[in-house]
């Protein structure tokens, strides 16, 4: 079993910056992947990030550029720094793990975006 929970978020104008992290507990040395999605109201979960336990990084074209993934094994967190942001950047960003061929979610952290 993985627990995630993510930190930061929040309310930025567009063009500001935002970090928000993901902590995994419990069998956190098996997570292979780890990364964000993203839910905007109506719309379906969107991947945005993602990190594989070598270090190897995939972006949506949405974000490539703005937004930089970082993974602290170590301490078993996840953090994305997003810069330039954009009022579609709005969203319930959640964090995920895979481990042992099984995904694991956090309950999501808010970014709201305003222009």
């Amino acid at each position: 079993q993985v627990q995630l929970v993510e930190s930061g978020g929040g309310l930025v104008q567009a063009g500001g910056s935002l970090r928000i992290s993901c902590a995994a507990s419990g069998s956190s040395s098996s997570i292979q992947g780890i990364g964000w999605y993203r839910q905007a109201p109506g719309k379906s979960r969107e991947l945005v990030t993602s990190i594989s336990r070598a270090g190897t990084t995939y972006y949506s074209d949405s974000v490539k550029g703005r937004f930089t993934i970082s993974r602290d094994s170590a301490k078993n967190t996840v953090s994305l720094q997003m810069n330039s942001l954009k009022p579609e950047d709005t969203a319930v960003y959640l964090c995920y793990a895979d481990s042992n061929f099984r995904r694991y979610w956090g309950q999501g952290t808010q970014v709201t975006v305003t222009a």
